[in-house]
């Protein structure tokens, strides 16, 4: 079981760059991906997505963020050109921020040339995507096992907590059970004794067949036998999906939902104040367990 909380980030130096990689996620109903690359290489954003799912990166709000840093080799540097285009669009948003609110446009050339993404290598500087992803993968790969052990580390200590709730909920369960026997047969009892006075107030014969009949009526409406053997198996479909190394925070959202159903059938069933109890402490572990589920992937 694991975390769709974690972090990973992984630093490398080649002989021409120095490369990072950050990866961080939250929970997140869907698998949504937000990558952040450096402009001259957004082409390999699909291939980052297919590699990271590779990896078993199944469900979560994901953060990539990828930068490339140049380093200088003796007295080469790397030729630079200013981009034109992410230029002009600078300097409309410097004029339209100047037209709606009043300030000063004092963005100058040299501005420009310091703000991110005006200046880019030059076409014959430009490093290839096929070069630059052969670079980049080590890394990542290397990021993305860090994140996933994260995940994985997590995971586990969440399962701890779930498994020892539903320990907690299997006893209050074998507490219903036994409650059940008491109950009806506290209710015979009361029921004879009842009857036993009518029917001395008016000299008649108390009928021990009809007692019995109506003590099984009794009985059988408060029975509660199919939804505890119910809830048995799902108690071990859970403690099952707790230990599981797949994906299986959908299918435990599910199971909690049947689990509260059988839960709320014995509630409507119970007539001892006892019981009452107990079925609200259950109902209470239960959604403790569903929150926490909301961060398994």
């Amino acid at each position: 079981m694991r975390s769709m909380t974690a972090f990973g980030r992984a630093v490398t130096t080649t002989e021409s760059k120095e490369i990072s990689v950050e990866l961080r996620s939250v929970n997140n109903r869907y698998l949504d991906w937000n990558i952040r690359l450096p402009r001259a290489h957004m082409a390999l954003e699909e291939r980052i997505k297919t590699t990271l799912a590779g990896c078993g990166i199944t469900r979560g709000k994901v953060d990539v963020t990828l930068t490339l840093s140049d380093v200088k080799v003796g007295e080469k540097a790397v030729v630079m050109e200013a981009d034109l285009e992410a230029a002009r669009r600078y300097v409309t948003a410097a004029q339209g921020l100047e037209e709606a609110l009043g300030v000063k446009n004092d963005l100058t050339a040299s501005r420009l040339l310091t703000l991110p993404g005006v200046m880019v290598p030059t076409k014959e500087e430009a490093e290839d995507d096929d070069a630059v992803w052969l670079m980049i993968l080590p890394v990542l790969t290397e990021a993305a096992a860090q994140f996933m052990a994260a995940r994985e580390r997590e995971g586990e200590r969440l399962a701890v907590d779930l498994l020892a709730k539903l320990s907690g909920i299997r006893e209050m369960t074998a507490l219903l059970a036994s409650s059940t026997k008491e109950n009806i047969a506290n209710y015979r009892a009361r029921f004879e004794e009842r009857l036993k006075n009518v029917m001395d107030d008016h000299g008649l014969v108390l009928d021990e067949g009809r007692v019995i009949t109506e003590c099984a009526i009794y009985a059988d409406r408060v029975a509660i036998d199919e939804e505890l053997v119910r809830l048995a198996s799902h108690f071990d479909a859970l403690e099952s999906m707790f230990h599981a190394t797949e994906p299986v925070g959908r299918r435990i959202d599910f199971m909690l939902q049947e689990t509260n159903r059988e839960v709320n059938t014995i509630g409507s069933k119970c007539s001892d104040a006892d019981m009452a109890h107990t079925v609200a402490d259950i109902k209470s572990e239960l959604e403790k367990i569903r929150e926490q589920i909301q961060n398994i992937e």
